[in-house]
């Protein structure tokens, strides 16, 4: 399977999804202008990964800022791990966040407690922003 890639711009995120070593990344700001058009490929890949997913996933989150209409595939996202966990795989979200923001911390532990995966939240500082991820 192909890994997934995207740069990231001023109003899309950076995404790195790879199969062969379970590590989805999505980082950086998220409002893009075609939503639908940003994210149909995200979520087709990811459901083509669900079906031969290796036995760890680890989800790494790193957002400075989304809109509403990426928040519900970032939750879709998010229930679908819950389905992988279900079926015996070991899966985990990491919510990476600058200590400066408590909003995107909030976030973070809203969408824990909607879904079952279990979530680390690793702060870091803003002069650590290149090694967040």
């Amino acid at each position: 399977m192909e890994n997934i890639e995207f740069t990231a711009t001023a109003r899309t995120p950076q995404i790195d999804f790879n199969s062969t070593t379970g590590i989805m990344r999505i980082k950086g700001r998220c409002i893009p202008d075609a939503p639908d058009e940003f994210w149909l490929p995200v979520l087709n890949w990811f459901e083509s990964y669900l079906l031969e997913p290796i036995e760890n996933t680890v989800f790494r989150i790193d957002l400075e800022y989304f809109n509403i209409s990426s928040s519900k595939r970032i939750l879709f996202l998010l229930y679908k791990l819950n389905e992988l966990a279900d079926s015996g795989r070991n899966v985990r979200v990491e919510w990476r966040y600058k200590d400066s923001d408590e909003d995107m911390f909030e976030v973070g532990q809203d969408y824990a407690y909607m879904v079952k995966v279990p979530f680390d939240f690793i702060e870091y500082k803003e002069a650590d922003l290149a090694l967040a991820i």
